[in-house]
């Protein structure tokens, strides 16, 4: 029985990021000859359509281009996507990096001017914080047990 995965969803080809488009990975996809791929979209569980307008974490709160605080929907697509992982078993998950939901590590600054900070989107930090190891797309091999060099 293979382990399950969690992965973002447009790093499979599901057209679920904000444009509408997706992030493609082949060697994201390609970790389905070893794992159980488990997709998720936390913005789509959190109630948000798509294509939808852009949004960046300020600090607590998320913000979309136009000034709302979307706040509530990523916290709930964030949950969403905790009980999904927890009713899985999962204990890792391949996310898309820079969003706001998903960033591992890198984030945008919440000015929509491009910059990249330190930080983590809603859903990468729910899960670490519940003993899920994280990693964005092009950063697979930093995920222990199995998991190096797969890129």
């Amino acid at each position: 029985m293979k382990e399950k995965l969690l992965v973002s969803a447009c790093l499979l080809g599901e057209n679920c990021k904000y444009s509408g488009g997706n992030n493609y990975t082949p060697a994201v996809e390609a970790l389905k000859e070893r794992f159980e791929l488990i997709p998720v979209c936390p913005e789509q569980l959190g109630g948000l359509p798509t294509p939808r307008v852009p949004s960046e974490r300020v600090e607590d709160k998320v913000l979309n281009r136009e000034g709302a605080d979307v706040t509530d929907a990523f916290r709930l697509g964030a949950e969403k996507t905790l009980e999904i992982a927890l009713a899985h078993g999962v204990r890792r998950a391949v996310l898309q990096e820079r969003s706001p939901s998903c960033g591992s590590g890198t984030i945008y600054d919440g000015t929509f001017s491009g910059k990249l900070i330190p930080g983590q989107g809603v859903t990468a930090e729910l899960l670490r914080k519940n003993g899920i190891q994280t990693c964005g797309g092009s950063r697979i091999g930093e995920l222990s047990d199995g998991m190096e060099g797969l890129l």
